[in-house]
């Protein structure tokens, strides 16, 4: 299941990049900020994900 988590936390990390440049594009400081938000959370639950891979191994 860990290979699954990560694959969804890239995919969410990817969702927020591109909601970020779209932002970025057309000038929508709302949608920026959304995209940084959701890699942000991305990015925590990978860290998550990496340190239960310390453990297990």
């Amino acid at each position: 299941m860990g290979i699954a988590d990560k694959a969804k936390n890239a995919a969410e990390e990817a969702v927020g990049k591109a909601k970020e440049v779209v932002g970025d594009v057309t000038n929508n400081d709302e949608l920026k900020a959304e995209g940084q938000a959701e890699q942000a959370k991305a990015e925590v639950k990978q860290t998550g994900e990496d340190v239960k891979d310390v453990f297990k191994g």
